[in-house]
Order: C-alpha cells, then structure tokens, then sequence
C-alpha cells in the first residue's frame, strides 16, 4: 500500500509543481512564516499533538513528514479557508501539497535551528 501511496503522492507533487500550485504554495508560506506564525503552530502542534513533528522541522536534524489528516488537525478551519480564498482552489487539492511543503518551508525560515526573536 506504501508504494501506491508514494506512487500517489509523486503524481500529486509533479502536477503541483506543473500547475504551479506548488510555488504559490511555496510563496504563501514564505509570506506567512513569520516567528509570530511559527510559535502559533508550535503551539497549535502542542494541542494537536503533533509537537515532535513541527519541532523535527525548526531543530537542524530530519524533517518528520506530515499526513493531510495530520495537517488537517493542525490548522484552523480559518487558516485552511484563507488558503483556499488566497490561491482559490479547494482544500482537497491545496492540503496534501501543503504537507509536503510545509516542514520544508518551517525549515527554511529556522536555519539555526529555532524560532526566530520576535520583531
């Protein structure tokens, strides 16, 4: 079942990146990974219990990957609709491009390892 499921995911993540949804993805992320953003989705993680998964993205070792069920109980309802009303696609298609680029985009804004002061 591993294998369709990557077979899935690969196909999803090659029309995302065709499509260009992935680099709006990307784009939004960047604008939105503030510190502020990024201490409200550890906390978020902590009520999810998903800690281990977004701490694994800001420390310097792997990046523990996300499901879009995971990703799911992470976000608001509020924060996935303003995706949806930012790229105006539904969340069906935006959420698992979002767990693939999430960790990656968190990592990137995190370089040394931790959240960033506060402007």
């Amino acid at each position: 079942m591993s294998g369709i499921f990557d077979d899935v995911m690969g196909k999803l993540t090659n029309l995302a990146a065709s499509s260009g949804l992935a680099e709006q993805v990307h784009t939004y992320l960047a604008q939105l990974l503030t510190p502020d953003t990024i201490s409200s989705l550890m906390d978020q993680a902590q009520k999810a219990g998903l800690t281990d998964k977004v701490r694994s993205w800001i420390g310097t070792g792997e990046n523990l990957p996300i499901s879009t069920d995971e990703l799911r109980s992470l976000l608001s309802s509020q924060q996935v609709q303003a995706m949806v009303d930012h790229t105006g696609l539904p969340a069906s298609t935006i959420l698992p491009v979002l767990a693939h680029l999430l960790p990656v985009a968190v990592n990137a804004q995190t370089p040394q390892g931790e959240v960033p002061a506060k402007a």
